[in-house]
């Protein structure tokens, strides 16, 4: 089967008087406003001049706006991009040019960014000025090919460059087949999403709504104090968050406990202390821990229910029906041995837009090198060891240092510029900088020239002059020994 009815519209049919929507001010939309407000914004765009095929990027906060024009672009059989809001306009041109984008439609509250990244070959649309009626013009098609690429999402490389990983909808239904598969799903589902919708885990969310029934209670952004009061007073039963969102809501429940209605925290982003997670077991809290990428959709692999608290520490098996092996040098290894995670199933991206080579090296028949270290218990259960060798995970975000060195050594006055990450109780790690200096420099100063280049969560916090990184051979930076440094 290659085509389906598109799924909001099968969904409006089925429940069409069903919540979809609840904002933090209490607002609601069902799933019969949400198609017509798409299909609206659908007739609208097409008017102006977007088509199948087409590139169009999404700029944009939580909202509902945001969430409409998602499944507007569907219906419009579009390719997206959803930009990450934290980026620079810098960041955000090279996406746009990389993904050779038409179109882009944004946030008024973000024209400051958007404005100075149009350019001739790229139309800018407000997403505030596409009319949300329930009167459509049929000009869209209802049919979904679930083999069309529905995203491309940006996700850097060791190389600094990011790579467009591209999302079909076959990979989002099977990743919402297998996420009910293992978590359940019940009539009173509620599922809060305060994770960006830029990001993979916060899109899966959006079509797991319209595939389940079930209605997503959307936040604009992580307030603990706001989700707090969603989980304990709204009927909310799961909800989506990091390690650092974790640790803010224990903290904030104290003494309490949260509703039974609510039963599962789905815990992503990068592997979380264990004394964290002995924390929430101490305070009754259902944590799943998930393992999964953008390349995968989201979830491949997650704790279960009879699990949860038996394998504190462990990411859970496959989903159904995913596979995973650990390999080292080229052999499978047994239980307890170390290697790279390597995946395989409908889940796993086809490639990176435009990156034949990059593609060919990470999926090789059919198995996608994550570059991730982790082993299987002797019962079958994942333990991800490292998120990548070199990779930062800060809050969630992922941060590649090689692109922050490559904007250090743009510098006129860096002769050389090393990034590791440094463990930090907030955010998980934070990028620590060495610098070796053609002219000393105040790092300051050097903060202020990243902030102009990068993303804040990318800019080092903490400074390190060095009078000469530590290289092999073949002039490859030991990160390993940096490391050192940072603890000594």
């Amino acid at each position: 089967m290659t085509e389906m009815i598109n799924w909001l519209t099968k969904r409006a049919e089925l429940s069409p008087n069903k919540q979809a929507v609840v904002l933090k001010d209490g607002t609601a939309y069902t799933f019969s406003d949400l198609k017509n407000h798409a299909k609206s914004v659908a007739s609208y765009l097409a008017h102006l001049g977007i088509k199948q095929g087409d590139h169009v990027a999404l700029l944009s906060k939580n909202s509902y706006d945001f969430l409409v024009t998602i499944h507007a672009l569907n219906y419009l059989e579009v390719t997206s991009f959803l930009i990450n809001t934290r980026l620079t306009a810098q960041e955000i041109n090279y996406q746009l040019e990389d993904g050779e984008v038409r179109y882009l439609i944004y946030d008024e509250d973000l024209s400051d960014l958007a404005e100075p990244i149009a350019q001739q070959a790229v139309k800018t649309v407000s997403m505030q000025q596409c009319p949300k009626s329930n009167q459509t013009n049929n000009i869209m098609t209802d049919d979904l090919n679930l083999k069309s690429t529905s995203h491309i999402l940006y996700t850097s490389g060791t190389t600094g460059n990011p790579k467009g990983v591209q999302l079909t909808y076959q990979n989002h239904w099977w990743s919402a087949t297998a996420s009910a598969l293992n978590l359940g799903l019940h009539d009173h589902d509620r599922w809060l999403l305060s994770l960006p919708m830029f990001h993979v885990g916060g899109l899966s969310i959006v079509y797991r709504s319209v595939i389940y029934g079930i209605p997503i209670h959307l936040h604009d952004t992580f307030d603990v104090e706001a989700v707090h009061e969603d989980l304990m007073k709204n009927g909310v039963t799961i909800v989506s968050v990091v390690s650092v969102m974790l640790e803010q809501l224990l903290d904030r429940l104290g003494e309490e406990h949260y509703p039974e209605q609510f039963r599962c925290m789905l815990l992503g982003g990068g592997p979380a202390p264990k004394g964290l997670l002995q924390q929430a077991k101490d305070k009754h809290v259902p944590v799943f821990q998930t393992y999964g990428m953008t390349e995968t959709a989201s979830q491949f692999c997650t704790l279960d229910d009879e699990n949860a608290l038996s394998k504190i520490g462990s990411a859970g098996k496959p989903l159904f029906p995913n596979q995973l092996k650990i390999i080292q040098n080229e052999q499978e290894q047994p239980a307890n041995e170390v290697g790279e995670i390597v995946v395989k199933g409908p889940t796993v991206t086809q490639g990176y837009y435009n990156r034949d080579e990059a593609t060919r090296e990470t999926i090789v028949n059919g198995w996608l090198k994550t570059g991730d270290l982790g082993y299987f218990d002797e019962d079958g259960f994942l333990y991800v060891v490292d998120r990548r060798k070199d990779l930062i995970i800060s809050g969630g975000e992922n941060v590649y240092p090689a692109e922050i060195e490559g904007v250090l050594k743009m510098h006129p006055k860096v002769k050389d510029a090393g990034v590791v990450g440094q463990e930090d109780d907030r955010w998980g790690q934070v990028p620590a900088a060495f610098i070796v200096f053609e002219e000393a420099v105040d790092f300051a100063k050097l903060e202020q020239f990243c902030l102009e280049h990068l993303a804040k969560y990318k800019c080092p916090k903490k400074w390190t002059s060095i009078d000469e990184l530590p290289r092999n051979a073949s002039k490859k930076l030991l990160r390993h020994q940096l490391q050192k440094q940072l603890k000594e």
